[in-house]
């Protein structure tokens, strides 16, 4: 086992529902890369709010973030492999979310400097309530001829569930895009990558260039589903959606009860 590639999913999954690592998933997680073996996460959170909330672990492994828009080198935060939009795709998709009355946070690099951009006229209760609650010195004010400034990677949309819906059908055709409900705050979301982009495009890539030959993953939303149908193995905690459970190898136990740390404890540590 390893030549396996083991990745989890952070929220709802590797983390606790305070959003934060156990002490006995970190001592798990630890033993079973002392031991040799290659386990990392994919994540929708960026690299600064998941490096945070991972501190301890996957030192020495690169991670997935943004639902695999960009896969890092963990601490240097050097980019391995990176996925933009280009200037026509991202107006394209501006001028679609504004004709269905969606203001979006926009991510780019600007001046080489990790930036999400909004307009704070223009925003709704829902993402504002989003943006207020992190002191995070990535945030920057826009006017509307700036939200797209610098090299955007990353449309993050909260609104009402209908109005996201109809962008989501025009855009999937041409997007890699990820309708859902967050599970801290139970907002619909909608959010939008690059064609080609996803967890399981970046997990594949992780285990060519890691030259391993097998996939093992853990989750428990539905932007995990890609990445357990590329999967040898793939197992959702209890908390998980139905829909990944449907197709999981097996069942785990609850993110709060450190399902995957119990499982890499049960396979391996026993």
């Amino acid at each position: 086992m390893k030549s396996t590639l083991f990745v989890s999913d952070l929220d709802g999954t590797l983390l606790n529902n305070a959003q934060a690592l156990s002490r006995f998933t970190i001592d798990t997680v630890n033993k079973f890369t002392d031991l040799g073996y290659k386990f990392c996460y994919a994540t929708a959170r960026s690299n600064a709010t998941a490096s945070i909330v991972t501190d301890g672990i996957c030192k020495n492994m690169p991670v997935i973030v943004y639902n695999g828009t960009f896969i890092l080198e963990n601490g240097s935060q050097k980019i391995l492999k990176g996925n933009y939009f280009s200037r026509s795709d991202a107006d394209r998709i501006t001028n679609t979310l504004l004709e269905h009355g969606i203001s979006p946070i926009v991510y780019a690099f600007i001046d080489n400097k990790e930036r999400f951009s909004f307009v704070p006229d223009s925003i709704n209760q829902m993402t504002d309530d989003f943006i207020t609650t992190r002191d995070d010195p990535r945030k920057r004010i826009a006017t509307a001829s700036q939200l797209l400034d610098g090299d955007v990677f990353h449309f993050t949309c909260i609104d009402e569930s209908k109005k996201l819906l109809s962008a989501y059908e025009e855009l999937k055709d041409h997007y890699d895009c990820v309708y859902h409900i967050d599970i801290y705050s139970n907002c619909p979301w909608l959010e939008i990558q690059p064609n080609g982009v996803s967890k399981a495009r970046a997990v594949f890539d992780l285990k060519e260039m890691l030259g391993l030959e097998r996939i093992v993953c853990f989750g428990d939303g539905v932007n995990d589903i890609p990445m357990f149908e590329i999967a040898d193995e793939c197992y959702a905690v209890k908390n998980a959606h139905e829909s990944l459970k449907r197709i999981a190898t097996g069942i785990i136990d609850t993110n709060e009860n450190d399902g995957v740390a119990r499982w890499i404890e049960n396979r391996f540590l026993s």
